[in-house]
C-alpha cells in the first residue's frame, strides 16, 4: 500500500472544488430565472390595475402662429420661402403644491406577491405669464387663448378609474381624456381653460390613481411642494431629489419635498415640452428593468428627459437578491469544509477519498437550492434556518462515517454552524461584508499554516507498511 503525498491530496481537493463551479453557476442561473418569473407574475397582478405611475403637470399649453424659412430644391436650384406654422407655448406654474395619500394593498398570485396602491392626489397651482415674455421668442398677441388647454399627465392611464376634477379661478372645467404632458407620454387628461394671461390663474385639481410598485412626480415651473403619506412601512426614496423631511415607522411614512426652479434649470415658458423621465433601479433592485408603459406623443416637440422624484413601495425582504448574494459566498462554504477535511486527512490521519469530497460539496451546493425553494413559500429567514439545519445534520452524520469519529464530525457540524451564522450576518450587514470576509480568510490561513507547519508536502510514495514496522535490529560483531 502506498499513500499519496499531502501535496497531491491538496491538488485533488482544489480540483474537486473547482469542478463544483458548474453546479454553483446553475444555481445562480436558477435564482435569476425564478426572479424573472416573479417579475412576470407581478406584472400579471398589476395588469388591469396600473403599473408604476408618473404624475406630471399641471401645465397650460397655448398654440400660436409663427413664421419660419424653408429651403426647397426646385430644378436644381435652392428656393427659400417663408411659411406660417403652428407651434405651442408650454406655461409652467409659478407655484404648485401637491398632496398625495397612498393606500397600499398586497396581492398574491400563487407564491408571488406584488404591492398595489391607490393614490388620492390633490393640488393647487398658480399660473402667471412672465413680464418679459417677448424675450422667450413669443408675444402675447400671437397666442390663441381661445384654444388654451390645461394638461395633467399620468403615465399609465389604466389607473384613472375615478376621473379627475379641475377648478380654475373658482370655475369647474370639463375634463377630457388624453393630451397629457410629454413626461407621461401624452397619457392623462386635459381641459380647455378660459384665460388670457392678463392676470394670474389659480387652479385646484384632484384625482384618484391606481398603480403598483412606485409613484413619481415630475416637478416643473417655479416652486413645487409635494407632501406624501402612506401606511406602508417600507418606502424607498429615489429620483433626482430626496425629501427634505421624512418620517418612517411601523404605522407608515410621511415625506415632504420642496423643489425650486433654480434646481430644475427650466424656463417658466418654453416652446418644447420635457420628455419622459428615467425611473431606474434606485427604487428597488427587484423592480429594475420593469418599464413604465407610456404612449409616445409625436405631435409635440420634446426637448429632453424630465427630472422626477420617486417613492417606491418595496417588499421588506427582497428574497431573490439575498439568495443571489448568498450563492456568491458558495465557495466560502466549500473551501472551509474541504479545508477541514484536508487537515483531518493530512494531520489527523483520516483518509478522505475524492468521491467523499465530491458528495460533501454536492450537499453544500444543495443548501442554496433548498434556500431558494423554501424562501418563496415561507420567507427568507425561516427558509434559511430550515435549509441550514437540514444540510448541517446531513453533513455532520456523513462526516462521522468519512472521518471515522463522531468527535471529528461534531467539529465539522460546529464549523458549518458557524459558517451559516456568519453568512446570515454578511447578508444582513452588507456594508461590513468585505471586512468580515477578509478577517475570516486571514484567520483560516493562519490556522492552516500553524497546523501544517511540520507537514512534508513532497513526501510522495511513502510506504504505509514501512512506516508502521519498527526498524530491524542491527547485528553487531564482537571485536576480536
Amino acid at each position: 500500500m502506498r499513500e499519496k503525498s499531502p501535496g497531491i491530496k491538496l491538488l485533488f481537493a482544489v480540483l474537486i472544488g473547482l469542478a463544483l463551479i458548474v453546479p454553483l453557476v446553475f444555481v445562480y442561473a436558477l435564482v435569476n430565472d425564478r426572479q424573472g418569473q416573479s417579475r412576470t407574475a407581478q406584472q400579471s397582478i398589476a395588469a388591469g390595475w396600473g403599473g408604476a405611475q408618473v404624475i406630471a403637470g399641471p401645465v397650460i399649453v397655448v398654440p400660436f402662429k409663427a413664421t419660419q424659412i424653408q429651403n426647397e430644391e426646385v430644378g436644381g436650384k435652392t428656393i427659400s420661402r417663408t411659411v406660417e406654422v403652428e407651434r405651442q407655448l408650454f406655461i409652467s406654474p409659478v407655484a404648485n403644491a401637491v398632496t398625495t395619500a397612498l393606500k397600499p394593498q398586497e396581492r398574491r398570485k400563487s407564491i408571488y406577491s406584488s404591492v398595489l396602491f391607490e393614490a388620492d392626489v390633490s393640488g393647487r397651482a398658480r399660473f402667471a405669464l412672465p413680464a418679459d415674455l417677448p424675450r422667450f421668442g413669443v408675444t402675447a398677441e400671437k397666442l390663441e387663448w381661445d384654444r388654451a388647454e390645461l394638461r395633467i399627465g399620468t403615465s399609465d392611464a389604466r389607473g384613472l378609474t375615478k376621473g379627475g376634477k379641475i377648478v380654475a379661478n373658482g370655475q369647474s372645467l370639463s375634463v377630457e381624456p388624453g393630451r397629457g404632458p410629454a413626461a407621461t407620454g401624452g397619457q392623462g387628461f386635459f381641459a380647455f381653460v378660459g384665460w388670457d394671461g392678463a392676470n394670474a390663474l389659480d387652479v385646484a385639481y384632484s384625482f384618484s390613481l391606481r398603480g403598483s410598485r412606485s409613484l413619481s412626480l415630475v416637478p416643473r415651473g417655479g416652486q413645487t411642494k409635494w407632501a406624501i403619506t402612506s401606511s406602508w412601512p417600507n418606502p424607498s426614496f429615489g429620483g433626482s431629489f430626496l425629501p427634505e423631511e421624512r418620517r418612517i415607522d411601523n404605522q407608515g411614512f410621511k415625506a415632504a419635498y420642496t423643489i425650486d426652479k433654480l434646481a430644475l434649470g427650466q424656463a417658466p415658458v418654453a416652446t418644447e415640452d420635457m420628455g419622459v423621465p428615467v425611473i431606474g433601479d434606485d427604487v428597488s433592485p427587484q423592480y429594475a428593468s420593469i418599464d413604465i408603459p407610456v404612449a409616445r406623443n409625436t405631435g409635440e416637440a420634446v426637448s429632453g428627459q424630465s427630472p422626477a422624484v420617486t417613492v417606491g413601495l418595496v417588499e421588506p425582504v427582497d428574497l431573490y437578491s439575498r439568495v443571489d448574494r448568498s450563492v456568491k459566498y458558495g465557495f466560502l462554504f466549500i473551501g472551509f469544509t474541504f479545508l477541514a477535511f484536508l487537515m483531518f486527512d493530512i494531520v489527523g490521519g483520516a483518509r478522505v477519498a475524492a468521491a467523499e469530497y465530491l458528495m460533501t460539496g454536492a450537499g453544500l451546493v444543495l443548501f442554496f437550492v433548498l434556500l431558494l425553494a423554501f424562501a418563496e413559500v415561507i420567507g427568507f429567514t425561516a427558509a434559511y434556518l430550515l435549509a441550514s439545519a437540514a444540510i448541517i445534520g446531513l453533513l455532520t452524520t456523513y462526516s462521522a462515517a468519512v472521518l471515522r469519529s463522531w468527535r471529528r464530525a461534531r467539529f465539522i457540524g460546529a464549523l458549518l454552524l458557524g459558517l451559516y451564522a456568519v453568512l446570515y450576518v454578511l447578508l444582513s450587514l452588507e456594508a461590513w461584508s468585505l471586512l468580515i470576509g477578509a478577517v475570516m480568510l486571514f484567520l483560516a490561513l493562519a490556522g492552516v499554516m500553524y497546523a501544517t507547519r511540520k507537514v512534508d508536502w513532497s513526501a510522495v510514495g511513502r510506504s504505509v507498511d514501512a512506516s508502521l514496522t519498527p526498524p530491524a535490529a542491527v547485528s553487531q560483531t564482537p571485536a576480536s
